[in-house]
């Protein structure tokens, strides 16, 4: 090629520069531009814009779910417990129903194509919905372990009950978000369920956590609460009020058993009851605490505070006697009879044979407002103070005139209502000589000192008396205890329907404490509409009681008090059920 040809295809030097120049800058424009992302905090969409973009995409403020505090009987054993589960939910906007995967999907966790996807079509401009809760941490493993984008899981705690229908009316239940809804659950909601915390995290493209970025507040996890009744206790009073439940075909019961030094609960059950582990077909009838929130009429149980009245009054004393003959007496257009014509009594024979002739002859010597002011005493009229949810006061009438009627009615039990923990309470005075002691249903580091309403002396001769009912001769000889005296009275009482009192439907009640001459449990148990022939209380209540008392006595190693001679009498009938209509 010639030298001409060679300097007509040179570059001109001119160009070679600025080519030379362009390179040489080009790295140098690049090395600016990474310093405007990386380092130059205000250039115009500089590193401050692209890590605000880049946190907005990847990083995640999660919640950090409270642990629920426990719920123990007083001896530490477990009645409600939260153990971790997963719940799996979906983005409507991230997940397709078209997928081929989503029917697969839906078929592991069990339900209905057709039905999610009509949900997430209502859901279709939300970015959240629950596609299954409460799964165990292995079922929500094989399901996320599809890797289908949109679906994602979230650590929750479910509530499980050990001791299951035995506590349920008593401990309650918390909801699927595990909020309290009914009993202790719901009244101690604000100590058991704590204070979520809140963490920073990094999250993929698929929404799986790759990172923990920070914590921004700690979860605070619930306070634990040892309530005051004994497990092994609760399971024997719970045996037994549902046999006899069964046994007597009666449509309820309940059974209230508290500590005389302490005023605790030491075992609270009824019947019907439900499993608040399986709720799927939940009785709402059988969620009623009845033993709280129940009121009933308590009849002749109400009679040893008759006669606590007529003592206090001073116009009666243990010796004086009443001629009950001819066993009835009418007043005002009514008739009160006994069961049988026992003559004359002193007050202790009045008790022992529930004689309706006898406390109608006291009611009419006293003023109804001095048996009405005994009763409101003993805790009659006003609320126990548990603080458990529907908690009844009961009703005790006050009226400026009484009718004869009206005035024999309520010294025997009739025309006032109570719940059997009221009952209970009340003769928690008789058993304290006096003292009336604040029920709990938490267990109390330190016995409580009371109120004293009642002269000690007038509390133990009223004890003393009733101590006949569980004799051979009383009407409740069937809650008689083999080697220790038991003080107690029964009670059988109408029960009231559109018109009235009901001539063949009763509640049969036992309320009564052990060991007499010192006692340490008292136990009240209702027996609500027993059918058939078998309805008073001193047979369908009273064996309850022997059976639980005695057991409680055993367990907490109270010494016996009286003799084994003392048998248990299988026969007697109660006279608590004379007609107040």
């Amino acid at each position: 090629m010639s030298r001409k040809r060679i300097k007509e295809l040179a570059i001109p030097r001119w160009r070679y520069l600025l080519v030379v120049l362009v390179l040489v800058c080009l790295p140098a424009v690049a090395v600016w531009h990474i310093a405007g992302l990386q380092v130059i905090s205000d250039a115009d969409r500089g590193f401050r814009f692209l890590q605000d973009q880049g946190k907005a995409r990847t990083v995640r403020t999660e919640t950090i779910p409270a642990y629920r505090g426990l719920l123990t009987d007083r001896n530490g054993e477990p009645l409600a417990v939260s153990t971790p589960v997963v719940s799996l939910w979906c983005n409507p906007q991230e997940l397709d129903p078209a997928a081929p995967r989503f029917a697969e999907l839906v078929r592991r966790l069990d339900l209905d194509v057709a039905v999610v996807r009509e949900r997430m079509a209502r859901y279709r401009n939300k970015e959240f919905m629950y596609l299954a809760r409460h799964l165990t941490p292995a079922d929500a493993r094989r399901i996320l372990d599809l890797n289908i984008r949109g679906v994602y899981g979230q650590r929750e705690y479910k509530r499980f009950y050990p001791a299951g229908e035995v506590t349920s009316q008593l401990v309650g239940f918390t909801n699927i978000d595990d909020r309290g809804q009914e009993g202790i659950e719901l009244a101690f909601e604000n100590w058991l369920s704590g204070e979520p915390g809140a963490k920073r995290v990094l999250k993929d493209l698929k929404g799986r956590v790759i990172k923990d970025v920070g914590l921004i507040r700690s979860e605070k996890p619930g306070r634990d609460i040892a309530l005051s009744i004994d497990l092994r206790l609760q399971y024997v009073a719970y045996r037994e009020l549902k046999a006899a439940v069964n046994r007597f075909q009666a449509a309820a019961g309940s059974l209230v058993m508290l500590d005389t030094h302490t005023g605790e609960v030491l075992a609270m059950v009824n019947q019907p009851s439900f499993n608040p582990n399986d709720r799927t077909e939940l009785d709402t009838a059988a969620m009623r605490n009845r033993a709280v929130t129940d009121q009933l009429e308590p009849g002749s149980t109400m009679k040893p505070l008759t006669v606590a009245a007529a003592l206090e009054s001073g116009k009666y004393t243990p010796e004086t006697t009443i001629d009950t003959s001819p066993g009835y007496i009418w007043m005002a257009g009514k008739t009160f009879t006994d069961h049988s014509n026992y003559g004359v009594l002193d007050l202790a024979g009045i008790l022992q044979k529930s004689s309706q002739v006898g406390i109608t002859k006291i009611a009419m010597n006293l003023s109804p407002d001095r048996i009405r002011d005994m009763f409101e005493r003993v805790g009659m009229g006003r609320s126990p103070g548990t603080g458990f949810p529907g908690e009844s006061p009961g009703m005790l009438p006050e009226q400026r005139r009484w009718r004869p009627v009206e005035r024999a009615n309520f010294a025997f039990g009739y025309g006032l209502s109570a719940t059997p923990l009221q009952v209970a309470q009340a003769y928690g005075v008789l058993a304290n000589d006096g003292v009336l002691k604040p029920v709990s249903l938490v267990k109390v580091e330190e016995a409580p000192r009371g109120e004293q309403v009642l002269d000690a002396d007038i509390a133990r001769r009223i004890r003393n008396m009733v101590v006949g009912v569980t004799s051979a001769a009383g009407t409740g000889t069937r809650a008689a205890i083999p080697g220790y005296s038991v003080a107690g009275k029964t009670g059988t009482v109408h029960k009231v329907g559109p018109n009235g009192y009901l001539d063949d439907r009763y509640m049969g009640l036992f309320a009564g404490m052990a060991p007499a001459s010192d006692p340490r449990i008292v136990t009240v148990v209702v027996i609500d509409d027993p059918r058939g022939d078998s309805y008073f209380g001193g047979l369908v209540a009273a064996p309850v009681f022997s059976r639980v008392t005695a057991d409680a006595l055993r367990r907490l190693r109270v010494p016996p008090d009286a003799r084994d001679d003392n048998r248990v009498a299988r026969g007697g009938a109660d006279g608590g059920g004379g007609d107040p209509s």
